[in-house]
C-alpha cells in the first residue's frame, strides 16, 4: 500500500473517491474503511463454521427446521449486532444510522431479500437447482438462505469494493475515459463470474442442494448467477465512497431497490430469450417448485 501521488501532471479524480485517501485499497471515508474491514474480519468466522465444520463433518444431517433457522441467525445477526457493541472511534460521533456498516447492511439486506424471494425461483425453473433440506420457508424459499445470503453478499461486496478501488487507482492516469470504463467493466465481469462459480463449487458437497446437471450449472449457470453481481458490485461500491457525499438510509434503500429491479429484468430476459439451461426432471420436488413459483414463471 502506498500514498497517492499525482503522476504525469494528473490529479486524482475526486468524483471517483480518489482524493485524500490513505491507501490504494481502503476507502477514503473512515467510517466506510472501518466497516469494510469489520465485515472482512468477521467473514472467516462464519465461513469456517459453515464450510470448515458443519459441511465437512456432516453435522447438517442432524439438523431439522429449527437448527437450520438458528444457524442462519448465528451467521447473519453478528453483521448487525457486533458493530453496535464494538463502536469504532471513527463512528462514535455519528448516530448508528449514519455509519457505513448500517447502510451496508440495509443495501445488502434489501438486495438479498429480493434475490431470495424472487430470483431463487429462476434457479428452480431456469437452472435446475433446488433446496431439499428441512426448513421453514417464505415463498417456497428456505428462511435459512435469506440469512446466509446476507453474510455471503456482504463478504463478496467488500472484496469487490476494495478491488474496484485499487483498479481505479491503477488506471486513473489513462487519458481515455472509454478505456477506463472498459477495463473496469471487464474486471467486474470477471469478478462476478468467479464469485458465482466459486460459490457453486464450495457448496458442492452439501447434498441437499440438488442440481440437475452440475457441469452445465457451474459453467452456464454461473453466468446467470453472475448477473446479480454485474449490477450490484458497481452500484454498491458507490455508497459513501466520496467524502463529500455521505448517503442517507433512504438513499441507500432506494439504490438497492433500483439495483434489484435491474437484475430482475436481466434474469427475466434470460428466461424469455434463452430459457432453461437443462431439461427439467418430472419429479415431485420440481413440480412443487413450479406450483409455488412466481406468476410470470408459470
Amino acid at each position: 500500500m502506498g500514498k497517492t501521488k499525482p503522476q504525469n501532471g494528473h490529479k486524482p479524480d475526486s468524483s471517483r473517491g480518489l482524493k485524500n485517501i490513505e491507501s490504494f485499497w481502503l476507502a477514503p471515508s473512515p467510517s466506510k474503511r472501518w466497516g469494510e474491514l469489520f465485515f472482512l474480519a468477521y467473514s472467516p468466522v462464519w465461513i469456517i463454521l459453515c464450510l470448515g465444520i458443519i459441511v465437512p463433518l456432516g453435522l447438517y444431517e442432524r439438523f431439522g427446521k429449527l437448527e437450520y433457522f438458528v444457524l442462519g441467525l448465528i451467521v447473519a445477526l453478528p453483521c448487525f449486532l457486533l458493530p453496535l457493541i464494538i463502536v469504532s472511534k471513527e463512528d462514535k460521533s455519528k448516530p448508528w444510522y449514519s455509519r457505513y456498516w448500517a447502510k451496508a447492511n440495509v443495501w445488502i439486506g434489501i438486495f438479498g431479500f429480493v434475490g431470495n424471494y424472487f430470483w431463487t425461483h429462476y434457479f428452480y425453473t431456469v437452472l435446475g437447482a433446488t433446496y431439499t433440506f428441512p426448513s421453514w420457508r417464505l415463498n417456497n424459499v428456505p428462511l435459512t438462505t435469506y440469512f446466509l445470503t446476507h453474510a455471503y453478499f456482504l463478504f463478496y461486496h467488500m472484496i469487490s469494493n476494495m478491488t474496484l478501488r485499487r483498479l481505479r487507482h491503477a488506471i486513473h492516469n489513462i487519458p481515455s475515459r472509454v478505456l477506463r470504463l472498459f477495463i473496469q467493466s471487464a474486471w467486474i465481469f470477471i469478478l462476478s463470474y468467479l464469485t458465482a462459480f466459486m460459490e457453486a463449487l464450495t457448496i458442492a458437497n452439501f447434498p441437499y442442494y440438488q442440481i440437475v446437471n452440475r457441469e452445465v450449472f457451474y459453467k452456464v449457470g454461473s453466468l446467470f448467477y453472475a448477473m446479480y453481481f454485474l449490477v450490484s458490485f458497481p452500484m454498491f461500491s458507490r455508497v459513501d465512497e466520496m467524502l463529500s457525499n455521505e448517503w442517507t438510509i433512504s438513499q441507500t434503500s432506494i439504490d438497492s431497490l433500483g439495483a434489484a429491479m435491474l437484475v430482475t429484468i436481466l434474469l427475466d430476459l434470460w428466461r424469455i430469450l434463452i430459457g432453461p439451461i437443462v431439461t427439467m426432471p418430472n419429479t415431485q420436488t420440481y413440480k412443487q417448485c413450479l406450483a409455488y413459483g412466481l406468476p410470470w414463471l408459470a
